[in-house]
């Protein structure tokens, strides 16, 4: 018996990844659709007359099936893959793709959800059940529903293409990231602080090279460019880095990027859109390209000078070490490490003795304690690495959800950082409580020692919690909208609100705490908080650029060079030289490996308008544990996920829409610098 296919009787539910084979997937999910398919055609061969019960909250659980298997399958396939998971994720592409379509392009299916959207108000619907009813109906037509003929099967062919480009696009990067190493000898080890020299120790020995290396698992690479003084190898791993996915053959992305721009254009304008960014927008809080251009643009020009003045005082110091210039973008985190150093009195070779991992785990378990009353107990249980940890979350002695944490980087497994569910919150035919993944991509210690964590991943850590805390807290009857099921411009805004309790004072006094029990020095911890504008210029600008050019791809005919238009972009800009896009197109994941992030990179900036504002209503209230504030964003945000409007949600929190003007402040820039 396919284990995926059984009854799981393991605790909370969890998929019996001890007993799953990688041959398991494959035959569980075929199964699944077959299942799926069955109860489709139930639903909309129906005699009986269209009701809320019998077609939307029927259609919420049709593919309940497919959705368990699938979420097993997408949690190995993303943080653990190898040959036969990347080898079934391209078989599985086009056809979860096929089956999308068959079910927005089902005629009578959608004959009973339009009789049901044209007599809403006489059906007596409750709040959430009229929001799932609106979002059901709109998602059916911005598929195609309404399409006929030859335009309905194209937009089929469409979206099976968009898949598997997707697909491929995403195992380009990671075997571009997989392959490359550059070896270091002990002479290139010199001016490394211990943490960095380990972290090359440790990859060398992962990797079999017989000695460091450094690879372009983000954990390793970025601190060797801050701290190398070898600028010949700076360079080398920098451009290695910054080509990703560019560097020809099979795992080149350049014409992959091209022919998804001209589908995407092509499927908006099957649908009556002027482009793909207005077809993404409109579900959207910012609704349109020019409000989302207009975001990007206030803040731009005060982050570009701000970065122009850095860039002055960095090539100086370049300078004074007799190297010549100009001053390029593997110079940047090098120089800018020197001069925190040096104005913040900074050693981050002494703060990542402060942050170590298990007690950064403990403070997001404790501020989420402290805000809503959430417990943590360690538990064991199948999983599917043995790197993997789990955590019950209860409150007041009741089961809230399973906490999966996965933090170290290894060959395998995606770059970054992301959260994701294996099981999400519903009430819909009996509680269902939710199992969240947590993943991320730490520099593994040596054996017996504290994994360390910079001041930045200490940050991506609260970061991926406050998503897992929209899923954990999610309270609706419907899957469909639950926990992080919300605008995209709005789904980051629980997560960067929560980075903000990092920087708690009281938060660091009792969980930033060394190896052998002592808390950060006082001095220290506000030296640190001191700096955390410091070099925000840079850090705006690599993150605005790569918007910028998102937006561009989408907003308007798609460029048949998406190299030269992103050129193009950047050029109009004036792009610093030192400086590059946070992703460059042909590993510019958050858009190209899948239609999540396309036309919406701008939406991290979106939600930190409305996370520096959120976070102010505490400061203004007095107290980062404000118990009526927690309570109030737990209520109007983090429980109702997508069960209403974005907008109306965050009015219902702070009482009024904010402006970009506590962003600025948040990031140390000023207006009137432009």
């Amino acid at each position: 018996m396919n284990p995926l296919l059984t009854d799981w009787t393991t605790p909370f539910g969890l998929p019996p990844f001890d007993l799953i084979r990688d041959e398991d997937y494959g035959p569980a999910v075929d199964a699944a659709l077959e299942e799926a398919r069955g109860n489709i055609r139930g639903i909309a061969e129906s005699g009986d007359e269209p009701t809320f019960q019998n077609t939307i909250a029927a259609l919420e659980q049709a593919d309940q099936r497919l959705s368990k298997v699938l979420g097993a399958f997408w949690a190995v396939a993303g943080a653990d893959t190898n040959d036969a998971r990347q080898a079934l994720e391209r078989e599985l592409a086009p056809k979860l793709s096929a089956y999308g379509s068959e079910i927005t392009s089902n005629k009578q299916l959608f004959a009973r959800i339009d009789d049901l959207w044209e007599r809403r108000e006489s059906l007596g619907l409750s709040p959430e059940e009229e929001r799932v009813l609106y979002l059901t109906h709109r998602g059916f037509v911005r598929s195609g529903a309404q399409l006929d003929g030859q335009e309905a099967e194209r937009m089929k062919e469409v979206k099976a293409r968009l898949a598997v480009l997707g697909t491929q696009f995403s195992q380009n990067v990671l075997a571009d990231e997989k392959d490359w190493v550059m070896p270091l000898s002990e002479e290139d080890l010199e001016g490394l602080p211990d943490f960095v020299v380990q972290a090359a120790r440790a990859a060398g020995e992962a990797k079999g090279a017989g000695g460091p290396v450094v690879t372009l698992s983000r954990s390793l690479i970025v601190p060797f460019l801050q701290f190398s003084p070898k600028r010949d190898l700076r360079k080398r791993a920098y451009e290695a880095w910054v080509a990703r996915g560019a560097n020809g053959g099979a795992t080149d992305n350049r014409g992959i990027a091209a022919e998804m721009l001209k589908l995407r254009e092509e499927r908006a304008k099957l649908l009556g859109f002027p482009s793909f960014a207005d077809w993404k927008l409109e579900t959207e809080m910012a609704r349109t390209p020019q409000a989302v251009k207009d975001l990007l643009m206030a803040v731009w020009e005060p982050a570009k000078k701000a970065a122009e003045i850095d860039v002055i005082e960095l090539a100086l110091r370049l300078w004074a070490d007799g190297q010549p210039g100009p001053f390029e973008p593997w110079d940047w985190r090098y120089y800018a490490e020197k001069r925190r150093a040096e104005e913040h009195e900074i050693d981050e070779g002494e703060v990542k003795a402060f942050f170590q991992l298990d007690r950064m785990i403990a403070a997001a378990f404790d501020v989420s304690r402290r805000l809503f009353r959430l417990e943590f107990r360690e538990i064991e249980g199948p999983r599917y690495h043995p790197d993997v940890r789990m955590w019950e979350v209860t409150r007041d002695g009741s089961h809230v959800a399973v906490f999966v944490g996965d933090y170290f980087a290894r060959e395998g497994k995606r770059s970054g950082a992301w959260c994701s569910a294996m099981r999400s919150q519903s009430r819909l035919g009996g509680e269902v409580r939710p199992i969240v993944v947590n993943v991320c991509n730490f520099a593994k210690p040596p054996e017996g020692e504290p994994a360390l964590l910079s001041w930045d991943d200490a940050r991506t850590l609260f970061h991926e919690f406050g998503h897992a805390l929209h899923q954990m807290l999610s309270n609706v009857t419907f899957e469909s909208v639950s926990g992080t099921s919300t605008a995209r411009d709005f789904v980051e805004l629980p997560s960067q609100l929560y980075e903000h309790w990092l920087e708690v004072p009281e938060v660091l006094e009792t969980h930033a705490v060394n190896a052998a029990g002592e808390p950060m020095p006082g001095d220290l911890r506000e030296r640190l908080l001191a700096a955390r504008t410091f070099d925000m210029g840079f850090n705006t600008v690599e993150y605005v650029a790569s918007a910028l050019v998102d937006m561009a791809f989408h907003d308007g005919p798609a460029p048949a060079d998406p190299m030269q238009r992103e050129a193009e972009v950047l050029e109009a800009l004036g792009m610093p030289h030192a400086i590059r896009m946070r992703h460059a197109t042909p590993h510019f994941q958050h858009v190209f490996s899948g239609d999540g992030y396309s036309a919406g990179y701008y939406s991290y900036m979106w939600s930190e308008v409305m996370d520096a504002d959120a976070f102010a209503a505490f400061e203004e209230a007095g107290s980062a544990f404000d118990p009526r504030l927690a309570e109030r964003l737990e209520r109007e945000i983090l429980s109702v996920g997508g069960s209403r409007d974005e907008g109306e949600s965050y009015l219902a929190f702070r009482g009024r829409m904010p402006g970009v003007e506590a962003l600025l402040r948040g990031r140390g820039l000023r207006p009137e610098a432009a």
